[in-house]
């Protein structure tokens, strides 16, 4: 194939990737889910407190009647575009009914199979959770005094609303004298306090594996840190550095030492993935200004020299932010929170198995083409990673804005 050929083939490949990137994006790119956050407690026998974190937004427009004539949906906009806290608190007050109606009927306590019944206690108060507004909502729950075993049902901001994607809730309970924390969404609803350790282990490790799977950004990121990597020492190296910072950013939330806004991570989350990509293609570039034949280049010994380590370094600063978005799809903003941490660690596992799982299956095969094929290739490692560039620059304004 002459270079002016593979210079073509290369480009439809690329423009293929980014144009099936670019329709995929919307449904996939992370940051369109919504997270719930419930605290469960028993103050006294046969009283279940459930206090609720709820995203203030979500909330008025799922319990508005109508987005245009429901005087919850005008007055709770209108403070919300005001930044006013306590005129979102206010409109929570004044229209209470129609909001605990709508929470409780997505939101339930069951006790021995029979529902608990929900009454407010105190007004609604408002606080900032990744630089976002959470209504705080708390209710008293009557159950069966005799029970033994409590469930804990939610379907609060669903998919088919056609505000969110979907939403997790998680749930930290200590009642009928055990505490733990669970993970629930769509495919798994509820869950009891009789549950085993194995399942709640299960929960996490499954929540983790798709939050990966389902989080595109994450999955070009390690994309682009494979087709960067000639050798398996690279993409071990690579990987692993990348895992350490954002366990390490994991633990630092956990431990309620650090906390920052959603408004940063998610566009840092996406430079990243373009620079990681571009550096690539700035491989690319110089092993061709530095070899008269693209053979050459592509047998070419390589080492892990200053770059290498300064590659390194990028992934790790990148992987704390990654962390950070890992971390807010568990709400672990609680000091000291050792039953979250514990949750926590068990989605890191899950995130793991699914992220080696992505290697073992895409490396191989990209190693093997190398071998037969050098020229081939370095153009499939150039047009994934000119894919991938292109994709985290869209994301990257997208999210600024």
């Amino acid at each position: 194939m002459s270079p002016t050929a593979r210079r073509r083939a290369w480009a439809v490949v690329a423009a293929v990737a980014v144009t099936v990137l670019l329709s995929a994006a919307p449904a996939l790119a992370h940051g369109f889910t919504s997270v719930v956050y419930a605290d469960l407690t028993s103050p006294a026998t046969g009283h279940v407190r459930a206090e609720l974190g709820l995203e203030y937004d979500l909330l008025v427009v799922s319990a508005a009647d109508s987005e245009k004539d429901d005087p919850l949906f005008k007055a709770g906009t209108a403070a919300f575009e005001a930044h006013d806290a306590a005129g979102q608190a206010a409109a929570l007050d004044a229209h209470a009914d129609s909001v605990v109606a709508y929470v409780t009927r997505r939101f339930g306590v069951t006790a021995e199979g029979e529902a608990c019944n929900p009454a407010r206690d105190g007004g609604f108060t408002i606080e900032q959770r990744d630089g976002v507004p959470y209504a705080l909502l708390v209710l008293d729950y009557r159950c069966p005094g005799s029970a033994q075993a409590h469930e804990v049902s939610s379907g609060l901001f669903p998919g088919s609303e056609g505000y969110v994607r979907g939403t997790k809730t998680i749930v930290t309970y200590d009642l009928d004298l055990k505490s733990g924390s669970a993970a629930l969404d769509a495919q798994h609803r509820s869950f009891s306090t009789h549950q085993s350790s194995t399942e709640r282990f299960w929960e996490f490790f499954r929540l983790g594996a798709e939050h990966l799977l389902t989080g595109l950004d994450h999955i070009l990121f390690l994309l682009a840190l494979i087709a960067g990597s000639r050798r398996l020492r690279e993409i071990v190296l690579a990987a692993t550095t990348f895992t350490l910072a954002h366990s390490v950013t994991f633990v630092l939330a956990a431990l309620g030492l650090v906390q920052v806004p959603a408004s940063f991570v998610e566009p840092v989350i996406a430079l990243s993935i373009a620079v990681v990509a571009g550096w690539h293609l700035w491989r690319i570039w110089r092993r061709r200004s530095h070899a008269t034949d693209l053979e050459t280049a592509g047998h070419g010994h390589l080492s892990l020299d200053s770059a290498g380590w300064t590659r390194l370094a990028v992934v790790f600063c990148f992987g704390l932010v990654h962390g950070l978005g890992f971390a807010s799809a568990l709400g672990i903003d609680q000091a000291w929170s050792w039953t979250l941490l514990w949750s926590l660690l068990v989605f890191n596992v899950g995130i793991e198995a699914v992220q080696l799982a992505i290697i073992v299956a895409v490396f191989p095969l990209l190693a093997l083409l190398r071998h037969r094929r050098p020229v081939g290739g370095l153009w499939t490692t150039g047009a994934i990673a000119t894919g991938v560039t292109v994709m985290g620059l869209v994301w990257f304004v997208q999210r600024v804005l």
